[in-house]
C-alpha cells in the first residue's frame, strides 16, 4: 500500500495596496534593516513616511528587496551596484514591454 504525504501552505499575497513595514520586509527577504536602510539611500526602495519606524513598502518593493539581497549575497555587488543594476534590469523590461507594444 503506498502512502501519499500532502504538504499544505499557507501565504498572503502580496499586492500593490498591501503595506508592508520595515520589519516585515526584512522577515519576508531575510534582509537586515541595515541593508534596507541603505538600500533606501541609493533609491533601490522608496517608502512612505518620514523615519525607518513609520516607513511602509508596497508589495511591489518586496520583488524588488528580494532581488537586491540576492544580487547583495550571491554576487556580492555593493549597494551602489544593486542600485546600478536593479534601474539596468527595470530599464530592459520597459523596453521589452515597448516592443511588445510596437509589434502587436
Amino acid at each position: 500500500m503506498s502512502q501519499t504525504n500532502n504538504v499544505y501552505l499557507q501565504g498572503t499575497v502580496v499586492e500593490e495596496h498591501h503595506m508592508l513595514t520595515i520589519g516585515e520586509l526584512c522577515q519576508a527577504c531575510n534582509a537586515e534593516p541595515a541593508h534596507v536602510h541603505v538600500w533606501v539611500i541609493e533609491g533601490v526602495l522608496d517608502p512612505v513616511g518620514e523615519s525607518p519606524e513609520a516607513w511602509r513598502f508596497v508589495g511591489e518593493s518586496l520583488r524588488r528587496a528580494r532581488l537586491a539581497q540576492r544580487l547583495s549575497t550571491d554576487l556580492e555587488i555593493n549597494p551602489s551596484g544593486v542600485a546600478l543594476a536593479l534601474d539596468l534590469l527595470d530599464e530592459i523590461a520597459e523596453l521589452k514591454a515597448q516592443l511588445r507594444r510596437t509589434n502587436l
